[in-house]
């Protein structure tokens, strides 16, 4: 047993000499590979971010020119479709640099053009336009003047001499408003309609599935020709009679997500804790429910406007001249087109645009807030 000692601890030299396992390695040694692993790691970060902008600048400087040089339609247009593309791809460079790899330049895009469009459609009254409806205040005006940024009729003017870049902006005060305040009421209608029906399920929910379905059997189109030629073309009533396009789909989302959770456990538990039906779903099921009715609602946006467009073009809207996007698309039918194709591109432009814009951005919102997406 005495041969079973403890070996000798080692000198202090071998100590000095050993390195000992999980003590810090010296500053120096710490320091040099980080400066080896930083420079290699900043040097293509500052190259994308150089190459992003510079792609951007160019393509904006072609997209500048394209559209204010003098140069011939087809020149012009493919000046701008090159700026736009350089400047595309040099953006989402630029923002994958600095904002990271999940950046989304056209999501971005998107937003901005909404902002933009809200902001000026508000700000329509204050801002010096050039007159968009009175037909009498035009008539030394030249009609069908083509687009020219750099004149007083910056995209040009229709058959009556009226800006139509002052008439789409006040086109898309009336589309907006039709479109926000029909989905605004589809969803307290339909949200509430579709809430109470997930909670209480059995006879109210068959009451409900059968109103919803016997609305669902309408076409749609056919359903708003029909109130139309009822109501007078006026913007309370185009609301009302697109909001029952709405309240169908928020029903069916309403139920559906309060039904997955009338079950689960925080409502269990407010309900043996005596909370009323009422309590339970205001404070318990409507938050869960609002995110994804939002999201839906986003996107029924873009429906509701084309929708709109759509009885202005066949005359069913609202009435010349006061502008929407369908009417003045209208007022370019037969060989006026031909002839003066910006009476249709201009609003038609800014139908697209915003109706994609709202499209993309109801898109991310239902990816992020409905629980039924699916990331893939």
């Amino acid at each position: 047993m005495s041969e079973l000692t403890q070996p000798e601890a080692p000198s202090s030299a071998g100590a000095e000499d050993t390195p000992v396992r999980g003590a810090e390695p010296p500053e120096s040694a710490a320091l040099a590979p980080a400066a080896a692993t930083d420079a290699p790691v900043a040097r293509p970060r500052r190259t994308t971010v150089l190459l992003g902008a510079g792609l951007a600048v160019v393509g904006l400087a072609l997209l500048v020119v394209g559209l204010l040089a003098p140069l011939v339609t087809v020149a012009k247009l493919a000046l701008v479709l090159v700026g736009l593309l350089l400047a595309g791809a040099g953006g989402s460079r630029l923002g994958r640099a600095v904002a990271g790899p999940g950046f989304d330049l056209t999501y971005w895009l998107a937003m901005a053009w909404l902002v933009l469009l809200v902001g000026v459609a508000l700000l329509a009254p204050v801002l010096p336009f050039a007159e968009h409806e009175d037909v009498a205040s035009t008539l030394l005006e030249e009609p069908f003047t083509r687009p020219d940024l750099t004149s007083e009729h910056p995209l040009g003017t229709n058959g009556f001499g009226l800006d139509l870049l002052a008439r789409s902006v006040y086109g898309a005060r009336s589309s907006l408003l039709i479109a926000l305040s029909a989905v605004v009421i589809g969803t307290v209608i339909g949200g509430a309609i579709g809430l109470l029906a997930g909670y209480f399920q059995k006879s109210v929910d068959r009451v409900v599935g059968v109103l919803t379905n016997s609305l669902l059997a309408v076409p749609p189109l056919i359903l708003l020709i029909a109130l139309a030629t009822v109501l007078e073309p006026k913007l309370r009533n185009i609301a009302f009679s697109l909001a029952l396009l709405t309240i169908p789909s928020m029903v069916r989302l309403a139920r559906a997500t309060t039904m997955a959770y009338a079950n689960r456990e925080f409502v269990v538990a407010a309900r043996a804790l005596g909370a009323t039906r009422g309590r339970i779903m205001l404070r318990e099921l409507l938050p869960n429910v609002l995110l994804p009715i939002v999201s839906l609602a986003i996107v029924m946006i873009s429906i509701l406007i084309v929708a709109e467009a759509s009885l202005s073009f066949l005359g069913l809207g609202i009435q010349p001249p006061a502008p929407t996007w369908g009417n003045m698309i209208a007022e370019g039918e037969g060989d006026v087109f031909q002839e003066h194709p910006q009476i249709v591109l201009v609003p038609g432009a800014f139908l697209f645009l915003t109706v994609f814009a709202f499209n993309l951005v109801g898109e991310k919102a239902r990816a992020r807030w409905d629980s039924r997406s699916v990331k893939l």
